[in-house]
């Protein structure tokens, strides 16, 4: 029964979509001129409405996306990793600091903890900025910021007591436990599945090994928050990259309307030539505008490629930067490093979400629905002339 409600709704609207030409079906007489007009006076500015307007709301939302993502998302990914990066290695600088015995007391810490902490502090500040944050992550980063000067603090009480090994080595401690996860779990597994620690790279380095906190922990460290921080981006992130149900339904619906508008379209002109004797370049204009919706639809292919592409350097940016690449980097500056690093991870996105997109059509999306309501307005005027016209001519008893 469904399926016979569904052929017969079908074959009405193919009929009310695309009736027959002016010569009519083969047995059935040729539909008269004003009622042919009348039903595409309203069914042609109809689906071109409905048309442009879904297919630039998918458009839009698909560029708009893109936008954020390149403003939002990635400079604040970037930021946490660079943040958390920084702290560690801040620490292995601590760390070589204060184990030649009696100088850090008089030279100070090294140029390198200095510029770290500080690079650490100003990274947290701008990914506080970005607007892809919530309200609750924004004050999480002000607890890390807090803990961030702890952690400096109790640098600085191992520096003034350096010359005393047990104070020096207690304020290093402590330093070190709001840092990050010191000991490996209990049961062998933490958080993130495995126990192994992360970013070390061994005592020759003097780089603290940090593990995944239990699973049923909080995080209460720097480095735990920050990451807990990124994983909710990335998740956010790769929520936003993907098209998203509205958005397919939207394009599905306007797939199906473009369909029946082109064909709409060229039979109404096709109609008017034969029986009005006509050229109808408004007509003309609205199946020309047609021809700009495959560009915009390449170009969302484009954009939406390439956000998949910028979740993945989101994922690199939290599995493979560590303080081991990014000392690696600065030890041999001139020398390509061995594994990504944040900036060239950064560059990646960069470059992915600029060459992923028709730069020619930056600045299009708002304007398609606003080109789909002058289409449907224009067509709409001519085929009401059109009509008007052939009713004012026609023999009385012949229109209708």
């Amino acid at each position: 029964m469904a399926g016979l409600v569904a052929r017969d709704v079908g074959r009405r609207v193919l009929r009310y979509a695309w009736p027959p030409p002016a010569g009519g079906r083969p047995g059935q007489p040729p539909p008269r001129s004003s009622s042919y007009l009348r039903d595409r006076l309203v069914a042609l500015p109809l689906l071109t409405v409905v048309a442009f307007s879904t297919f630039g709301f998918a458009y839009a939302d698909v560029r708009g996306d893109s936008a954020y993502i390149r403003d939002e998302y990635k400079p604040a990914l970037v930021a946490l990793a660079d943040a958390r990066v920084s702290l560690r290695i801040a620490d292995q600088e601590a760390e070589k600091s204060l184990s030649i015995e009696g100088a850090v007391k008089l030279s100070g810490m090294s140029d390198g903890y200095r510029t770290r902490i500080t690079r650490t502090t100003q990274k947290l500040n701008q990914a506080a900025r970005s607007d892809a944050l919530t309200t609750s992550e924004r004050q999480e980063l002000d607890v890390v910021s807090g803990l961030v000067v702890d952690y400096a603090n109790w640098i600085s009480y191992a520096q003034l007591n350096a010359d005393v090994d047990a104070l020096r080595q207690a304020g290093l401690g402590y330093a070190r436990s709001i840092l990050c996860t010191k000991e490996p779990p209990k049961n062998g597994t933490g958080r993130n599945g495995t126990g192994k620690a992360v970013g070390h790279v061994g005592s020759r380095d003097h780089l603290l090994p940090c593990y995944p906190p239990p699973a049923a922990s909080e995080n209460t460290t720097v480095v735990d928050r920050i990451t807990a921080l990124e994983t909710s981006l990335r998740a956010r992130l790769g929520d936003r990259a993907g098209p998203g149900a509205l958005v397919l339904a939207a394009l599905a619906v306007s797939a199906v309307a473009f369909v029946l508008l082109a064909v709409g379209l060229w039979r109404a002109q096709t109609f008017v030539r034969h029986r009005l004797h006509l050229i109808s370049w408004p007509l003309w204009v609205s199946l020309l505008l047609l021809l700009a919706v495959p560009v915009l639809a390449v170009d969302a292919v484009y954009v939406q490629r390439a956000q998949g592409q910028v979740t993945d350097v989101a994922t690199a940016l939290a599995e493979d930067a560590g303080p081991e690449q990014e000392t690696l980097a600065e030890q041999h500056p001139f020398k390509k490093p061995e594994a990504p690093v944040i900036s060239a991870l950064d560059a990646t996105a960069a470059h992915d979400l600029a060459d992923g997109r028709l730069s020619a059509l930056d600045g299009v999306a708002p304007w398609v629905a606003p080109a789909g309501l002058l289409s449907a307005a224009l067509t709409g005027a001519a085929l009401y002339v059109y009509r008007r016209e052939y009713v004012l001519i026609s023999r009385p008893g012949v229109a209708t």
